[in-house]
C-alpha cells in the first residue's frame, strides 16, 4: 500500500500569493513523483520549528521567500557556493535529516536574459533595491561579467554595504541615479515595491534617463505599474514570472534529481497567473 505522500512547500511570511503550488504540483504530477507541495506561512518567531520539521523522513525541502532567505542561510547545515556568495538560501533539501541550502535564483534570473541573447558582459546594469533578492542579482551579474553593476537603495547606507561586498557601484534613489542610467543597458527592480499595483520603485521620470535600447526587468510576476511605465517610454521590458519558473524548476531538480519538465511548470504558472488576475464578478 502507498505511503503519505512527500511534503515540500514555500516558507515565507505572508505566501498566500504565491503561484509555485500550482507550477511545482503539475511538475510533480506529470512526472508521477508523489508529493504534495504546500503553502507553509511561517512568521518569524515560528522560523526555527520549521526548519526541525523539514528535517523529518517524507520531506523533500522547501523553497523560502521574502523576509526569511538570509535567516535561512544560517539554518542550514551545508550551503552551495552560490548560496554562500549571496548570504541568502531560497531551496532547501532534505537528505536524511541534513538541510542543504541553495540559491536558485542565481541561474532563475539569468535564463529569461540568456533566452533573450541579452549580452551581459557588455553591460552597465542598474539595480534596484539592498535586500535578499538584491543579493542573489549581484551574484547572477558577477557571474555573467557584466561590465559595471550600480546598486540602489531608499537607504544609501545599504547600498554602500551590498555594493562593497560584491565590488560594485552605490547610488541613491534620487536625481543623482540619472547619471548611471544614462549608461545603463539593464534596470532591475529587486524590491517589492508595485506588488500594491500603484507604486514606483523610483520616480518615473527617472526613466527618461535610460538609453532607448535599454531593456527593464522587475523580479515581480506581474505587469507592475515601474514595467508599465517603462513601455510608455518604448523600453522593453520583462516581468518576473520567468524568473519564478526557472528558479522553481531548479529547485525541482535539487529536489527529485530528476529533470524538471520546464513546458508543464511554465503552462501551469500562465494559468495561475491569469486566474488570479481575472477580474471578480
Amino acid at each position: 500500500m502507498a505511503g503519505p505522500p512527500l511534503a515540500v512547500g514555500l516558507i515565507g511570511y505572508p505566501v498566500e500569493h504565491s503561484l509555485s503550488p500550482a507550477f511545482q504540483q503539475a511538475a510533480f504530477d506529470a512526472l508521477g513523483i508523489p508529493a504534495r507541495y504546500e503553502l507553509w506561512p511561517t512568521p518569524p518567531e515560528s522560523l526555527d520549528e520549521r526548519f526541525r520539521a523539514l528535517r523529518a523522513p517524507g520531506v523533500l525541502g522547501a523553497n523560502v521567500t521574502v523576509p526569511h532567505k538570509r535567516a535561512a542561510f544560517a539554518r542550514v547545515d551545508h550551503v552551495a557556493e552560490r548560496a554562500q556568495r549571496a548570504g541568502a538560501v531560497n531551496t532547501v533539501v532534505n537528505r536524511g535529516g541534513t538541510l542543504y541550502g541553495d540559491n536558485t535564483d542565481v541561474p532563475g534570473f539569468l535564463a529569461p536574459l540568456r533566452e533573450r541573447g541579452v549580452p551581459l558582459a557588455e553591460l552597465v546594469v542598474v539595480v534596484l533595491g539592498a535586500g535578499g533578492a538584491a543579493r542573489g542579482i549581484l551574484v547572477a551579474l558577477g557571474e555573467a561579467g557584466c561590465r559595471q553593476v550600480v546598486v540602489a537603495n531608499r537607504t544609501p547606507e545599504r547600498a554602500r554595504e551590498l555594493a562593497a561586498a560584491f565590488g560594485a557601484v552605490a547610488s541613491s534613489l534620487d536625481h543623482r541615479l540619472a547619471s548611471h542610467l544614462t549608461r545603463a543597458g539593464l534596470l532591475v527592480n529587486a524590491t517589492s515595491v508595485g506588488w500594491d499595483g500603484v507604486s514606483l520603485p523610483l520616480d518615473a521620470a527617472l526613466l527618461e534617463a535610460l538609453p532607448a535600447t535599454a531593456l527593464v526587468y522587475d523580479l515581480t510576476y506581474h505587469d507592475t505599474p515601474f514595467l508599465q511605465a517603462a513601455r510608455r517610454r518604448g523600453l522593453e521590458t520583462i516581468d518576473g514570472l520567468g524568473m519564478l519558473v526557472h528558479q522553481g524548476a531548479e529547485s525541482f531538480r535539487l529536489w527529485t534529481g530528476q529533470e524538471p519538465p520546464l513546458a508543464v511548470m511554465w503552462q501551469a504558472a500562465l494559468a495561475a497567473r491569469r486566474a488570479r488576475e481575472k477580474p471578480a464578478h
